[in-house]
């Protein structure tokens, strides 16, 4: 058998040159045949994969766009007409957490006298999330368009603020409950200040810019003891995370209002109850248990001390809101530049007449007709703060807030509105 040295170079004298050349060429030829065969055919699989890929992209567009919950003609033509505005002077809102409790009043509240309002939710699962789709029932019934989206998909944000130039934003959406945030601390980040960011860049970078109310919390007082709370007492001592993501919203505001020349104005509101209020708030689930006849838990402070709220109704809580909307003033930046110093605020909403937790009670075993078993206990280390007091004379003097409904009247209100959603009013002594 011929070795491999033998093959390439023959021992026949002169014949080494000649064969040796012609094999070499001869492959060399068979060889640049083969790579340009294999060349012609990566060129064609690239091509090939290309428009596969481009067509493939063309297709999920398509399906994302088919299949999206907001986008196209229709739905565009329905964001303009709910952001339409019905009054000399009206203004048209976006109104972030729509489908919440402050969210949905609002929005009533503001299409009631003539302006546009588009709302915006994402509809957690924080709580019963069907309680959410009754009052986006309710703002459509009443002409109000409540896309659901994150606050944090800025696409969906900027395609907003390109159908229609709002004038004004009421931001209302965020992670609330203080308790809640020992058990999932990430989503308070992800809302109360992520979802802020992304909202406010949208904002600065809108043209005309639009004025910012937004919801704060009574909670950045947190461990302060001086007492009522003003707006200028310190808030550097938060007691919850949640009290601390609304602080670090106050800051990030302030910067954007520096920076860009965003108006701003922060609601800090005290306990809102009433109807479609809140699940998870202590007048709600107090009285739910009461009718299920399910004991109650009553939280003490230190030394055996009632806790006490400034419990504010939500139509008081309202009128601070369009209160703040109508006197905002103009944000002076454009396309995100400042173009001169814009208002910066920040107001307590409350009832100014703290009550404590036990009377409340009282309250509604008188007007639910029923006997609460109540259970004592005291407070844990959960973030909870033993009072609240609101000072609303900064409110008063500059749009004129003034609260009109105690608890004993508003909890009348709401247990009326709980009996009749959840059924109970064809029950004998529950009119």
């Amino acid at each position: 058998m011929p070795s491999l040295e033998d093959e390439l170079f023959p021992s026949t004298p002169g014949k080494f040159k000649v064969d040796r050349a012609h094999n070499m060429n001869r492959q060399f030829h068979r060889c640049f045949a083969s790579t340009s065969t294999m060349f012609l055919w990566a060129l064609f699989l690239i091509a090939l994969t290309a428009s596969y890929l481009s067509f493939q992209s063309f297709v999920d567009s398509g399906s994302r766009y088919f299949s999206a919950s907001w986008g196209g003609i229709q739905w565009e033509k329905q964001v303009r007409n709910s952001a339409q505005i019905h009054r000399s002077g009206g203004m048209s809102v976006l109104v972030t957490g729509a489908a919440g409790f402050v969210g949905t009043h609002v929005s009533l509240a503001l299409k009631k006298r003539g302006d546009g309002v588009v709302g915006l939710d994402n509809f957690n699962n924080y709580y019963d999330p069907s309680l959410k789709k009754a009052r986006k029932s309710l703002l459509n019934s009443h002409g109000i368009l409540v896309v659901e989206g994150d606050l944090n998909d800025a696409k969906l944000l900027a395609k907003l603020f390109d159908v229609v130039a709002f004038t004004h934003v009421m931001h209302l959406a965020a992670q609330a409950g203080v308790r809640y945030a020992m058990e999932n601390p990430n989503s308070y980040v992800h809302s109360n200040i992520a979802g802020l960011v992304t909202l406010l860049e949208i904002c600065k970078s809108a043209n005309p810019q639009p004025a910012v109310v937004w919801a704060s919390s009574s909670s950045v007082y947190g461990l302060n003891e001086k007492v009522p709370f003003s707006e200028a007492d310190r808030t550097d001592q938060p007691a919850s995370l949640y009290a601390a993501t609304k602080k670090a919203g106050e800051e990030i505001t302030h910067t954007y209002n520096h920076i860009y020349g965003l108006s701003i104005t922060g609601l800090r509101f005290f306990t809102v109850y009433g109807p479609w209020g809140r699940p998870d708030m202590a007048y709600f689930s107090f009285t739910r248990n009461i009718l299920q006849g399910k004991p109650i838990t009553i939280y003490r402070g230190k030394n055996r001390v009632d806790l006490a709220r400034d419990f504010t109704y939500i139509d008081d809580i309202v009128k601070g809101c369009l209160g703040s909307l109508d006197t905002s003033g103009k944000s002076t930046g454009s396309g995100g530049k400042k173009k001169g110093n814009a208002p910066y605020r920040i107001f307590n909403l409350g009832n100014t007449s703290p009550v404590k937790v036990p009377e409340l009670v009282n309250i509604l075993e008188r007007h639910l007709k029923l006997k609460a078993k109540r259970n004592i206990v005291d407070m844990p280390g959960n973030g909870d703060v033993p009072f609240t007091h609101a000072n609303i004379s900064l409110a008063q003097r500059e749009f004129g807030y003034k609260p009109t409904t105690d608890l004993q009247t508003g909890l009348k209100k709401f247990v009326r509105w709980y009996l009749s959603y959840y059924g109970y009013n064809n029950r004998k002594g529950l009119q």
